[in-house]
């Protein structure tokens, strides 16, 4: 994963970008089974290998083949990547180690879970209750983000491809 993303960063052709994403993403996928989260692993390979690199396809069919290098680099945006991640580590480190048992969550939630979900739910699977009722709210929030960033994103290469049609001395009609 290391290298292929060390790859997606150094690659200028836009489909090879593409192409490689979605190996990330399928190598993303066969971590996740090995970890036995088989859920995840499902929804990483359909949504990240297949409908990004879908979207993905989609959208480079309307722009260039091959990314814009500029001639001066910019450190702003660097700047503003470094800050965030830097942001994102000093928010977990107050977080319980990773399969610590006194964590919050393997007191109050896990519990719960285990004793009632099937007599709340009706479904003998805990993991199917789980995702199916208790997340259910939430990964429908999730399906909308993902649908109105989709939207967004058709919005502005419709522009762009309009402003490109016209040209750039004459005026965009509406």
């Amino acid at each position: 994963m290391a290298i292929t993303g060390f790859a997606l960063v150094r690659l200028r052709n836009l489909f090879a970008v593409v192409m490689l994403s979605g190996i990330f993403t399928l190598t993303a996928a066969l971590l996740y089974v090995v970890l036995d989260a088989i859920d995840v692993a499902f929804t990483e390979a359909a949504v990240g290998a297949g409908v990004a690199t879908v979207l993905m396809l989609g959208t480079l069919a309307l722009t260039a083949e091959r990314e814009k290098i500029h001639p001066r680099s910019n450190w702003k945006p660097v700047l503003l990547v470094c800050l965030t991640g830097g942001l994102l580590i000093y928010g977990t480190l107050d977080m319980p180690g990773f399969g610590d048992p006194a964590a919050p969550a393997n007191h109050h939630v896990a519990p719960r879970y285990i004793k009632e979900s099937g007599s709340e739910i009706g479904i003998p699977n805990i993991v199917t209750s789980i995702l199916a009722s208790y997340r259910g709210y939430d990964t429908l929030g999730e399906t909308v983000v993902i649908f109105t960033a989709a939207i967004g994103v058709l919005v502005i290469i419709g522009r762009t491809r309009r402003r490109r049609r016209s040209g750039p001395d004459e005026e965009e009609v509406p």
